[in-house]
């Protein structure tokens, strides 16, 4: 099994993993409108350019999904965060820094009983995020 985090957006998706792309490296390997679809006809003026579908890979194994939420029916996540695992506090400081960029810190990268760093945000896009390096072994 495999579990993939899906992101939903407001209409910022495809600005979002461009973004993510840069900053988390990886590759965009899928970015597909609403208006390239055969469904295209039906498809709100307003939202034939916004995402339907995006696949970023960031390693093997490894990647985020997502799409523009239909026009209407977005809803801001709740109750989850995508969680990073980084191997070095530079690599973690790095990141949090790019997710926190126009964001909200909701727990500033810190040393924790846990972790030699760990913190929340949520980014531009509204995403929450959970950063965290690992422990040396």
């Amino acid at each position: 099994m495999k579990v993939v985090a899906y992101l939903n957006f407001d209409g910022q998706c495809e600005a979002a993993f461009k973004y993510y792309e840069r900053l988390l490296g990886g590759k965009i390997e899928a970015m597909l409108t609403f208006g390239s679809t055969p469904a295209a006809a039906d498809v709100p003026a307003t939202h034939v350019d916004k995402i339907m579908h995006a696949r970023l890979v960031l390693a093997p194994g490894q990647e985020l999904m997502g799409s523009d939420s239909p026009p209407g029916r977005h809803e801001s996540p709740k109750g989850m965060h995508v969680s990073l695992l980084l191997p070095s506090i530079a690599e973690g400081e790095r990141i949090f820094r790019g997710l926190a960029d126009g964001g909200n810190v909701v727990m500033p990268f810190e040393q924790t009983f846990w972790a030699p760093r760990f913190g929340m945000v949520v980014d531009r896009y509204g995403t929450p995020w959970m950063v965290n390096v690992e422990p040396a072994a």
